[in-house]
């Protein structure tokens, strides 16, 4: 209804026009026929002055027929102007409408609307239509560190660079956010080309840009996919969303790979898509459905050998899947969002299980780096404590030290509100290279956890010091190291991966440390961990008090 009533103005103004039209051309008719009559009579009445003047009412007929000659003659110049002036605006309209208002690029739906051409030009078995989906690196840390108006600056001088790069008869598109895309025709089989320009793509990009704070380094993601003259019974739209559509999947994967690269379209990248949707359909229906449950490994006080907490750890067992491993379920849960709900899914139940446990005994639970976006997980957190009467003091959250690379700001947010209701709060996988001294100084961690992959690696050092073969004894040191650093800042230590009893010799040397590894036993469901706190009168209801000392030594 709004578009009619918006057309009705030009169309009434335009059927008048046509009125007009109509009453000037009758007037040049009855100029025509008039005119024949009076203007003779006007000239022999000049001439001889004998001859009567011509008709007082023809003479005015004769006046007015000219008049709407003027007139609308006039009218039809002015409408020949107007339809110039609308036609200039429509074009200029569709021009706007096909661009990116901020980059000027092509927008979404002219880069489809190129890519169907790309694709319908092809003319030889051997030509190629190709395409480049582009994604800038860490964006949104660019525009919440700098501001949007450097974030601007950062699209504009990655738009001009995608356009000065660009190969002849190439079109530039921003698809929206911080994704480009580059439309390419290919000619021939040979594909070297397309991967040299590539390759200059994503170092020229990731060139400094200067902004009004400094200059602000950025690097891309791209994939590229290519497609060959479809069959004359495919949608040429059809074919260029496919085509966007591997693109898309081939840029993804370089992310995976570590960013600030290429990749090539894969087939096998499009099972791998169709078997994570599988997987994320599953994992909601597994939520609904409870089939997700907490294990518990166990920490040990290496110094006692006393056992003085366990780690949730997440598993499934899912009925068409059998038993999914948490290195596969966990990423797919954090790319479609379902980390959060199923973290605190099964942090609610570790907190029921643990209710039962002795006072002494502490509960660790890893969070996702997405969850350290959440600003109120905090209160989420605090909410599960509260409904499950669970002291937060007993409860460790423990944050990858790969959180720190990404977010510093967030993570140190984050410990603060955790500290806050009562929670410790533990730095994850220590070691792994992305922790500071500067940061752990800064950074108030209740414990540090030395990552799994330098304590395994003692076992080799102890047989090789067993065996006389005199290896490098380096992993020692780096352990050492770690566990001296921690000492130094007065933050306690736990050692993770304990394999074997050589390990844990080892690490006995090194000063006191809590520990944990398949050597105290596998992780364990919640009824086989009442058996052993059972076995051990470590229950709740049996629980004696303990004294400072060993709470002080449970932390």
């Amino acid at each position: 209804m709004g578009e009619k009533n918006d057309q009705r103005p030009g169309l009434e103004k335009a059927q008048r026009d046509i009125v007009m039209l109509g009453i000037a051309t009758a007037a040049i008719l009855l100029f025509v026929g008039i005119g024949g009559t009076v203007m003779p009579q006007v000239v022999r009445h000049l001439i001889s002055g004998n001859v009567a003047p011509p008709d007082t009412a023809l003479t005015n007929a004769l006046l007015l027929n000219i008049a709407l000659i003027i007139f609308g003659w006039r009218r039809y110049s002015d409408l020949r102007q107007e339809i110039e002036q609308r036609r200039e605006a429509e074009e200029k309209a569709n021009r706007l409408s096909q661009l990116d208002s901020l980059t000027g690029c092509f927008n979404r739906r002219s880069a489809i609307e190129k890519l169907m051409g790309a694709i319908a030009s092809l003319g030889q078995p051997n030509d190629y239509a190709g395409f480049v989906m582009i994604d800038l690196d860490g964006f949104k840390e660019i525009n919440d560190s700098n501001g949007h108006q450097a974030g601007d600056t950062v699209l504009l001088a990655v738009a001009d660079r995608l356009k000065r790069l660009a190969p002849e008869g190439a079109s530039v598109a921003r698809l929206g956010g911080d994704e480009f895309a580059v439309i390419l025709p290919i000619v021939g089989q040979d594909l070297t080309p397309v991967e040299e320009w590539v390759k200059t793509l994503v170092a020229e990009v990731a060139k400094p840009i200067e902004v009004e704070i400094g200059a602000i380094e950025v690097t891309i993601s791209a994939g590229v996919a290519v497609q060959a003259l479809p069959k004359p019974t495919d949608s040429l739209e059809g074919a260029a969303r496919k085509l966007m559509h591997r693109a898309d999947l081939a840029m993804y994967q370089s992310k995976k790979e570590g960013r600030n690269r290429y990749c090539w379209f894969d087939p096998a990248m499009e099972v791998e898509a169709r078997l994570r949707r599988e997987m994320e359909s599953a994992i909601r229906k597994g939520l609904e459905n409870g089939e997700f449950s907490p294990h518990y490994e166990q920490q040990i006080d290496l110094e006692t050998g006393k056992l003085v907490g366990f780690e949730m750890l997440a598993r499934w067992n899912s009925p068409e899947m059998g038993t999914v491993s948490p290195e596969i379920f966990i990423p797919v849960a954090e790319s479609c969002g379902l980390i959060g709900p199923l973290s605190q899914s099964l942090i609610a139940s570790a907190l029921r299980d643990a209710q039962s446990w002795d006072p002494s005994l502490t509960l660790s639970v890893n969070i996702s780096s997405m969850q350290l976006r959440d600003p109120w997980f905090p209160q989420k957190l605090l909410k599960l404590l509260l409904s499950s009467d669970f002291p937060a003091a007993r409860l460790d959250v423990e944050i990858s030290e790969s959180c720190l690379h990404e977010n510093l700001t967030a993570v140190q947010t984050m410990i603060v509100s955790l500290k806050n209701i009562g929670v410790r709060v533990s730095l994850d996988d220590f070691g792994t290279g992305f922790a500071s001294l500067a940061q752990l100084r800064t950074l108030p961690f209740d414990r540090v956890k030395i990552d799994r992959s330098f304590v395994g690696e003692l076992r080799r050092v102890a047989e090789a010091a067993s065996d006389g073969t005199g290896a490098d004894d380096q992993q020692e040191h780096i352990v050492n190291t770690l566990v001296s650093l921690g000492r130094g800042l007065q933050i306690p230590v736990t050692a993770e991966g304990i394999e074997d009893t050589s390990i844990l010799d080892t690490l006995r040397t090194m000063g006191e440390m809590k520990g944990q590894g398949y050597l105290y036993g596998k992780p364990e469901d919640a009824a086989a961990v009442l058996k052993r706190l059972t076995e051990l009168d470590m229950l709740a209801e049996r629980a004696a008090p303990i004294n400072d000392d060993e709470q002080r030594r449970s932390a």
